[in-house]
């Protein structure tokens, strides 16, 4: 793991706490970036990482956490963007946060079994392909060409509507998010081969 980075910010009334594990650090130096910031905390457990938390230290007031500590850091947002299983039989139990929502791919070592040991500790997960649907939306269109990026960005932004979408299928059918993900997209992709062969 290279990094890790708990931000802290009060914004419009409430307070924010995001952990971001990964360096993937320029993920999360964009996330921080995103939230504006005021205070971050970096755990570090690689040489490498040390210049860039040293900026970070500049940029936000950083304070380091020991790297074994991680999982036992109360925060509201665990936000994996580097290594993945790094949810996991003996991680599971020490989290202390409200969200589960990184960029790292196969954040959960067992979906169903740790998604559903999440969804009983109330513990809302975003699976990672819809977390990085953005970027492959993006590579998508780059490949295939002839979109705006106006008409682009409009396509990331429903992403926002699709976690929603996501959101009210767990509570209405009792599943985890990553059931409800892929049950919506594999709707998404039928629906759309029936277009095509209805053409």
């Amino acid at each position: 793991m290279l990094g890790l980075v708990l931000l802290n910010q009060e914004r419009k009334g409430f307070e924010v706490c995001l952990l971001v594990v990964g360096a993937g650090i320029e993920d999360g130096k964009a996330v921080g970036d995103l939230l504006g910031v005021l205070k971050v905390h970096v755990v570090l457990d690689r040489a490498e990482v040390l210049k860039v938390a040293s900026e970070m230290a500049d940029q936000y007031g950083v304070a380091l956490v020991a790297p074994e500590e991680i999982f036992d850091v109360e925060c509201d947002i665990f936000c994996p963007c580097a290594l993945g299983k790094v949810v996991n039989d003996e991680t599971l139990d020490r989290l202390k946060c409200k969200i589960i929502c990184g960029c790292a791919n196969n954040q959960l070592e067992d979906e169903d079994k740790h998604g559903a040991a999440l969804m009983n500790r109330g513990i809302v997960y975003a699976p990672d392909f819809l977390i990085n649907a953005g970027g492959l939306i993006n590579v998508g269109i780059d490949y295939l060409g002839g979109w705006s990026r106006a008409r682009v960005n409009r396509k990331v932004e429903q992403i926002y509507d699709t976690t929603l979408d996501i959101l009210e299928t767990c509570e209405r059918d009792g599943i985890q998010t990553q059931e409800a993900a892929l049950k919506i997209a594999i709707k998404r992709i039928q629906d759309k081969s029936k277009l095509k062969t209805a053409i």
